[in-house]
């Protein structure tokens, strides 16, 4: 597999949210996460173990009944069965990596 460049990645979508996924196999998924202002992705069931780094932006990381600020060069880990979800304040990169 060759390597991944995440700036030549990083697409955004004013409309809605669309993930980019850049590895996907049975057991692991690896999308990029592109937020503008505003967009989130509603808090859900986690299944897998999701570890999220923030590349770059603002925004809360809901994790069950915790919200947690989320700025650049933090890394959020979701146990499995965690609710998780996030929310966008300034626009966001986030590389997220779900493993299980």
């Amino acid at each position: 597999m060759e390597p991944i460049f995440l700036e030549e990645k990083i697409k955004f979508n004013k409309d809605h949210f669309i993930p980019n996924i850049l590895y996907a196999s049975p057991k692991v998924k690896m999308p990029l996460i592109c937020l503008e202002p505003g967009q989130e992705i509603p808090p859900h069931g986690g299944h897998s173990v999701g570890i999220f780094y923030v590349k770059e932006g603002k925004g809360i990381f809901t994790l069950d009944n915790k919200k947690i600020d989320m700025k650049k060069d933090m890394v959020i880990i979701a146990p499995e069965g965690a609710t998780r979800g996030m929310q966008c304040i300034e626009r966001m990169v986030v590389l997220a990596i779900s493993v299980g």
